[in-house]
């Protein structure tokens, strides 16, 4: 494992790179401005990505040995924060971002020759083993919808962050128990370089005058870099750390919070890309937690949902056990969600208070960035 030095200089250069970039946000414009669904105060610098990719590009090239497969990864990197940063910047199209992130995907499929073809014993007793096109097909959906995942949960103070830490710290626990140093590092480095952003965010300890967000610059590396680590540790011989249906834990509360705001988006007519404010941290400061409070129940339940995976992983559990029981969670959490007003008021009458719960979109009392 690296030094503790290292990881010291890491978390300076994020922190120092985050003074100097939102200033330079401030003079070109980069920045977010309150509107109808950013509720937030003042304008803030959307630099946070830009920050913390840059940290990990420096890092890496100084303190990990360079190979091809580091230079492609890097490069998609710096290719997602060009084109999260001008999304930033001019609002583009969300077909020229899918584009772009299919463009990526396919980069990792024939450059890097990282794929999801293996599906493990999701079904029993025979693996699942995918063809070449099939599996080119699968990859490119998994990769834009892990990045279009954590995109999407980017909506209060450090939940990006917090939820980016919970599942880097998850992969990197399981592949240190699992040997390989190297990858742990990669995830614990990123972690690293997250902290500086996640305390400027929360407005810790310099309090809310020097905040800044992460933008889609960071938002999109962060799910880039998830979906790249997830295949590397399921799919690959030499980095193999943990079954296939363990991946789908390690992301639980951004994968089900994006497919159940999508379907409800299709019911009712909409685009799936259409933005709304009808995520999982918006509904839980709408029934009348605060922001701290919604990060950390948010948070915390990610925790649960990666511990139940690296705990099923490494006890050998079944694979189709897991498979069936992260069905169940999901049809819950679904179920919850999408009930979650006949519930709240249940519960208020079951135990006789008169709470109102704001039912209106427009009633969200939040410091946003989506």
């Amino acid at each position: 494992m690296m030094t503790t030095t290292a990881f010291i200089f890491v978390f300076i250069l994020s922190f120092c790179s985050l003074f100097i970039f939102r200033k330079v946000a401030k003079r070109i414009g980069l920045v977010d401005k309150p509107n109808a669904r950013k509720l937030h105060q003042g304008v803030i610098p959307l630099v946070g990505g830009i920050s913390v990719v840059s940290t990990i590009v420096i890092s890496f090239l100084l303190f990990l040995p360079i190979s091809n497969n580091l230079i492609l990864f890097l490069s998609c990197a710096v290719i997602l924060v060009i084109l999260g940063a001008l999304d930033d910047f001019f609002d583009l199209s969300f077909k020229i971002r899918l584009v772009v992130q299919a463009l990526i995907s396919l980069a990792m499929i024939h450059i890097g020759e990282h794929s999801l073809h293996n599906l493990g014993y999701l079904m029993g007793s025979d693996t699942i083993m995918l063809s070449p096109l099939l599996s080119g097909v699968i990859t490119v959906f998994g990769v834009i919808g892990a990045i279009n995942a954590f995109n999407m949960v980017d909506g209060i103070d450090g939940l990006l962050g917090g939820l980016a830490s919970v599942t880097f710290g998850a992969l990197g626990w399981v592949f240190y128990y699992t040997g390989n140093e190297y990858l742990a590092t990669v995830c614990l480095l990123i972690v690293t370089a997250l902290i500086p952003y996640i305390m400027l965010n929360l407005g810790i300890p310099l309090g809310r005058r020097f905040k800044v967000f992460m933008g889609d610059a960071g938002s999109m590396f962060i799910g880039f870099a998830v979906v790249w680590m997830l295949i590397r540790g399921s799919q690959e011989a030499d980095a193999y750390a943990f079954q296939p249906v363990t991946a789908l834990w390690l992301i639980a509360i951004p994968l089900m919070d994006m497919v159940t705001i999508m379907i409800r988006r299709i019911r009712k007519g909409h685009s799936p890309f259409k933005p709304d404010r009808e995520h999982l941290h918006h509904i839980c400061q709408r029934i009348g937690f605060t922001s701290r409070q919604s990060l950390v129940l948010i948070c915390s339940l990610a925790t649960i949902m990666a511990s139940i995976g690296v705990w099923a992983d490494m006890n050998d559990v079944r694979e189709s056990v897991m498979f069936i029981a992260f069905l169940c969670t999901f049809a819950v959490y679904f179920f919850v969600i999408s009930h979650i007003w006949r519930i709240t008021t249940f519960i208020h009458k079951l135990f006789g208070t008169n709470k109102p719960i704001e039912f209106s979109v427009e009633a969200t009392q939040a410091n946003s960035e989506k």
